[in-house]
């Protein structure tokens, strides 16, 4: 079996990580290919929601130390392995598509750079979120860092990276880590995915780009992409559409063009 999964229903595609006897740590193999799925569904008009989950009990416990040694040993390689993660989650943050990580159990280091570059975080009362980058002498990523700022502010942040504390699924709620709290999070955020699904891509894809470039800080929107997006909208055949529908008094049939 593959150790990331993908399946595709109802618009909505469910990204897999499967390696469960290890609580779904991330190979370097993995890091890219996440980087490489997400990519192609961003591009597939038929997807229009991605959901992010974890095989068995755990999301992630984040990156596969015992590979340290032959992948992360060097500082070049050290380099090398940073550039793979910053291209997954930048994969899922430009994909385009509204993204929900569903977390249950561990969600540790790279399982939160991971859940942080979703839109949203859906979590089982028994979910554990953590950093523990102070235990290994390692400085959390500086597109990661950004992200766990935006959610959960300066002070939190700094709590949660110097401490390495382990945040169980209540006080994650509560400090902006997770967004809701379900006993079912996949019931929960495919619920959500199909509402967001349903209603013009164009207009999800925009926001996303919008309120994911602001929240990276100065400088980080494209405010020439950003307006052609919006331009993109208006001259859509899907803004005709939600007004035409909008006069007949019927649901829109949105297509994403």
């Amino acid at each position: 079996m593959a150790d990331i999964e993908v399946a595709v229903e109802d618009h909505i595609a469910t990204v897999t990580l499967n390696r469960p006897a290890q609580r779904n740590a991330m190979t370097l193999a993995m890091w890219r290919d996440v980087a490489r799925i997400f990519s192609e569904l961003g591009a597939d008009r038929d997807v229009r929601a991605i959901l992010l989950a974890g095989a068995g009990a755990d999301f992630s416990v984040g990156a596969d130390i015992s590979e340290f040694p032959l992948v992360r040993h060097t500082l070049e390689q050290s380099v090398d392995y940073e550039v793979a993660v910053d291209a997954s989650s930048d994969a899922i943050a430009g994909a385009g598509k509204p993204t929900i990580a569903v977390v249950s159990g561990y969600c540790l280091g790279g399982g939160c750079h991971l859940s942080m570059s979703c839109d949203f975080r859906i979590a089982a009362p028994t979910a554990i979120f953590g950093i523990p980058a102070a235990k290994l002498s390692i400085v959390y990523g500086v597109r990661s860092t950004q992200r766990l700022l935006s959610l959960v502010g300066l002070t939190q942040a700094k709590r949660i990276l110097y401490t390495a504390d382990r945040i169980p699924a209540g006080e994650a709620l509560r400090i902006g880590f997770a967004d809701e709290m379900a006993d079912d999070p996949m019931a929960a955020a495919r619920t959500l995915a199909g509402r967001i699904a349903a209603n013009a891509p164009l207009s999800v894809s925009g926001a996303k780009f919008i309120l994911d470039g602001l929240a990276m800080g100065p400088g980080a929107l494209d405010l020439d992409a950003a307006q052609a997006r919006i331009d993109g909208a208006s001259r859509s055949f899907d803004y005709q559409e939600g007004r035409n529908a909008f006069a007949e008094k019927r649901p829109p049939r949105f297509e994403g063009r």
